[in-house]
């Protein structure tokens, strides 16, 4: 399958390089990639510049945004949810028209230090801003709930695999996405949560999240649903 990954930061990394493995094409969709090439700082996690992890996957082409979004059967938003809306737009409404758009962003909002808040919750969500600003565009949220080496490797969790969520209006982009989530991502327990509204619950954890995070030091862990 072709699948794009728009936002070119560690998330995006690691995703493009699981995809890769398991026989996926992948591009990685940022603004400009001749200034992305060029950067040479940290980013303020402290990772490599994406130029360094770039010479060691030659096979994931970095493209623009719109090039992305014409590119991928599957798009996944992966880009800061403060600029997810404005990437999303600049990939293009039309590009992006029939297509299933996995959103992982959350609504965190640094404006006042750590921990951050959230710039959206309760009565909307950022999955919902998505899906009203792409009306053509099958958003289905999910993997925001789990630091992104859970995400492509849920055994991980050496305590048992977490659950994951997704939400969306779409049933078929839905069960497609839990087909992808299971066979290309190894998730076992995979609920839907049901329209994209359902998207503000999930968002709503990364509070807690980011507060158990803090608490183990550890990304290796998620929640569980216990039946």
């Amino acid at each position: 399958m072709n699948i794009s990954i728009l936002g070119t930061g560690q998330v995006g990394q690691v995703l493009a390089d699981k995809l890769v493995a398991v026989g996926h094409q992948v591009v990685i969709g940022t603004r400009d990639p001749q200034a992305t090439l060029a950067r040479t700082e940290k980013d303020h996690f402290g990772n490599a510049p994406y130029a360094v992890w770039a010479q060691s996957h030659p096979q994931i082409k970095l493209v623009s945004l719109a090039e992305a979004a014409q590119f991928g059967t599957f798009v996944l938003n992966a880009t800061a949810g403060s600029g997810s809306l404005e990437s999303l737009k600049a990939a293009g409404e039309d590009n992006l028209a029939g297509k299933v758009l996995i959103d992982i962003a959350n609504p965190l909002d640094f404006s006042k230090g750590m921990p951050p808040s959230l710039f959206v919750s309760n009565t909307d969500s950022l999955g919902e801003q998505i899906q009203r600003a792409f009306p053509r565009t099958k958003v289905v949220k999910t993997l925001n709930i789990v630091s992104v080496v859970v995400m492509v490797n849920p055994d991980a969790v050496k305590s048992g695999q977490p659950s994951m969520f997704v939400s969306g209006n779409d049933a078929e982009a839905k069960a497609q996405v839990t087909t992808f989530l299971q066979n290309d991502l190894g998730w076992k327990d995979v609920i839907d949560l049901g329209d994209i509204t359902t998207a503000r619950g999930t968002e709503m954890l990364l509070p807690i999240w980011l507060r158990t995070w803090n608490f183990t030091q550890s990304p290796f862990f998620g929640f569980k649903v216990m039946r």
